[in-house]
């Protein structure tokens, strides 16, 4: 049968995790309920099959027991050991959990350290607004639950009823993601990047499912997370952009684990320098005081990109081959020395030769070539279509040598 984990706090939401796990339970599936309450007058209940305690062993490093006192920290630090005791479990068929703030906060975190593709459902009463922190790159279902979790009711029934037959679904009726036979490969784009990576997905498309995603924060982050959840046989990095709004302040930053997937998994990698000339940031009323006299550009009405100088190249070509540097895996990083972006061309915005020299030679004193991590100049714009040609080659030299 498959195993369904269901995950709350049992001191303020029994009635309502019993609930979700009898219904589960019901529609065919094995049910394991995980009480992570952090209350020091909560009572362990016999038919609970996993009770805090066992959870807070998977804490790394155990906080003392005069900080558990604070509920935050207590909190934070059930979070943790939630994550750890999650990924150690090889019977997670699919999870769902129930609460307010406090426990959505406490939940998702286990959830996001799950592969995508693993089913998940959190019902919560922070539903109905911003979401972005809990899900983060991954493919939680976040169901509002209209009424505080806080006891059953007529909605309440409805609305947990309706998250406990929908994980049910999906556990029962899974579809893998190797439906698709070709093995399937990581792109990263920008608007501004576009015509480079249609061509190289173009070329590979017959071999490869090539999955485009949107270098906007979010994107390079599901980028990662598909690498390190072994459903990628490698990437092209084309679009390394979001590396200037995490180091400059910019509406589309990266973490500062980008490349960390990469660094883990060993997996091959292809990287070039795409929109490493440009800051986002929203409209143009939205731009912050200190950058109103730097150069410009209104990409649309909701976004505004500000050139990067040659100091902030230096920055951002450093940063970049020190994160590369981490990688054992075959890496080639390529630089297109006329442009690494639409508007970086001669006429065009942003073209600026000083700043982009700036950063080629960062990244070419920082990064550390050996035989798998290379580096190359190549003389063409990023977009040309024979650029395309050698971010592919370089990809299927690496794949061989992966």
């Amino acid at each position: 049968m498959k195993t369904v984990y269901v995950v709350g706090t049992c001191d303020t939401k029994d009635s309502e995790l019993r609930y979700l796990r009898d219904l589960i339970r019901d529609a065919g599936c094995n049910v394991v309920l995980v009480d992570v309450s952090v209350s020091e007058f909560h009572s362990e209940a016999s038919d609970v099959d996993v009770q805090p305690a066992e959870v807070a062993r998977f804490h790394p490093n155990p906080p003392k027991a005069e900080e558990l006192k604070d509920r935050g920290k207590a909190v934070a630090a059930m979070s943790q050991a939630l994550v750890e005791y999650i990924r150690s479990r090889p019977d997670v068929d699919g999870i769902i959990g129930a609460g307010g703030s406090g426990g959505t906060a406490l939940i998702a975190p286990a959830m996001r350290a799950l592969p995508i593709g693993v089913p998940k459902v959190l019902v919560s009463t922070v539903a109905s607004g911003n979401v972005a922190p809990y899900v983060g790159p991954t493919d939680i279902s976040m169901m509002y639950s209209v009424t505080d979790v806080s006891g059953l009711n007529r909605i309440s029934r409805v609305v947990l009823a309706n998250a406990a037959h929908s994980i049910a679904g999906m556990v029962l009726n899974r579809v893998g993601a190797t439906a698709d036979e070709r093995p399937a490969i990581g792109l990263t784009m920008f608007g501004v990047t576009t015509p480079c990576v249609q061509a190289v997905a173009r070329s590979l498309g017959t071999d490869f499912d090539c999955l485009v995603f949107h270098a906007t924060g979010t994107g390079g982050q599901s980028f990662e997370k598909l690498a390190d959840s072994g459903l990628l046989v490698g990437g092209i990095d084309v679009s390394t952009t979001e590396v200037c709004d995490y180091l400059l302040g910019g509406v589309f930053p990266c973490t500062p684990d980008r490349f960390g997937a990469f660094a883990r998994t060993g997996l091959p990698y292809v990287g070039s320098c795409g929109a490493l000339d440009m800051v986002n940031f929203g409209a143009m009323d939205a731009v912050p005081n200190q950058f109103r006299s730097r150069r410009l550009y209104v990409h649309n009405p909701q976004v505004t990109l500000m050139r990067t100088t040659p100091d902030e190249c230096i920055r951002i070509g450093e940063w970049i081959g020190e994160r590369l540097n981490l990688c054992e895996g075959p890496v080639r990083f390529l630089i297109p020395e006329l442009g690494v972006s639409a508007i970086d061309a001669p006429g065009q915005p942003f073209h600026d030769p000083e700043a982009n020299a700036a950063l080629f030679a960062a990244l070419e004193r920082t990064l550390r070539c050996t035989d798998k991590r290379q580096l190359a100049r190549v003389a063409l714009h990023i977009n040309d279509p024979q650029f395309a040609e050698h971010l592919v080659t370089n990809f299927k030299e690496a794949l061989r040598e992966h």
